[in-house]
């Protein structure tokens, strides 16, 4: 009887506990550029609706004002796991900076470039881009490799063809617009929406679709994602799991919700004072939202094609395309919530 009573009590604590007693680090700090951005929705909605915390984490978010600037955080120690661009992986990989991403936000990049309404007529080519002032979130973050894929298609040295200035994701980018102080900006929802309907910019290359992301690259590529150094989700590997089935959990609330069941769950700044704008944003972009949390092979193999293409550090031959992603813990993670 007492050996029933000790295994019912057993029991009983592995399952108020859950997940959480597995994990190897239960406090994680996750530093991401823009967490307003429609870009990172999977971030906000699995932390607003709890996900996190199901799955026996106490997450911390620090938002940063771009996934380059995320990523330093990461590097230098100060955070854990970047909600970021999956290019990066590629990228810091030809720096011999082992990371790996684990699962998937986006499944399309979710960037738009456009040109100042007052500058639209002087652009007849990609070529009319040299000299002008770019906006991007931060740079070297993938909003600025959007325009270096556009320099480098129009004949241009992407380093040296315009003049490269951050300026976020937010309310802050559609004002340096609007005042002048960049001819063109590369962007995420809902800030390329409101700069839209105020026929501010004329959008030149649309991500946002998978149209305009094989006009612009190709091929579709994956985008906004959990990564980290190679050796956490080593070291971790209960850890990231649990964080993988938080966001595939939360792909998935997104892949059945309408925009305004979204509206009524991110923080209300999220919204810019312009519910409906945020609205139309939302279904602009739903398409771009990983349904599943799974990052493409062949997606994978497109993104270190398209950035080998202006960066030339990067040597497609010389880098480990398998150790920059694994799909092991979101294949779990959809066995779990189908």
């Amino acid at each position: 009887m007492k050996k029933l009573f000790w295994l019912a009590a057993l029991g009983a604590a592995f399952a108020a506990t859950g997940a959480g007693a597995q994990v190897e680090k239960k406090d994680v700090h996750i530093a991401v550029g823009g967490k307003a951005s429609l870009y990172y929705l999977p971030l906000t909605i699995a932390e607003q609706l709890g996900y996190f915390k199901d799955e026996g984490l106490n997450v911390r978010i620090s938002d940063f004002a771009g996934g380059a600037v995320a990523l330093r955080a990461v590097v230098g120690g100060s955070a854990d796991v970047v909600s970021g661009a999956y290019e990066h992986t590629i990228s810091l990989q030809s720096k011999k900076q082992y990371f790996q991403a684990f699962v998937a936000q986006g499944r399309l990049p979710q960037i738009a470039f456009g040109v100042a309404t007052a500058k639209a007529g002087e652009i007849k080519s990609l070529k009319d881009l040299k000299g002008l002032k770019v906006g991007v979130s931060a740079p070297g973050s993938s909003t600025h490799n959007l325009v270096k894929q556009l320099l480098k298609k129009g004949g241009l040295d992407p380093n040296k063809d315009v003049a490269v200035i951050g300026v976020g994701l937010g309310a802050q980018a559609i004002a340096a617009i609007k005042s002048g102080q960049i001819d063109a900006i590369s962007n995420t929802d809902p800030v390329i929406t409101k700069l839209e309907q105020d026929h501010a910019i004329r959008v030149l290359a649309d991500t946002r679709t998978l149209k305009g992301t094989q006009d612009a690259w190709g091929a579709p590529l994956p985008s906004g994602c959990l990564y980290a150094p190679i050796e956490f989700v080593q070291k971790n590997p209960n850890t990231a799991r649990a964080l993988a089935t938080a966001i595939v959990r939360a792909d998935k609330w997104i892949a059945k919700a309408s925009a305004t069941d979204v509206a009524k769950v991110v923080p209300e700044s999220y919204l810019l004072g312009d519910r409906a704008l945020y609205l139309f944003s939302y279904d602009k972009v739903k398409e771009a939202i990983s349904p599943d949390g799974i990052i493409s092979d062949a997606g994978a193999r497109a993104t270190l094609q398209a950035l080998a293409a202006f960066d030339p550090d990067i040597h497609p031959a010389e880098i480990k395309l398998a150790q920059t992603y694994t799909n092991e813990f979101s294949r779990q993670a959809n066995q779990k919530y189908k």
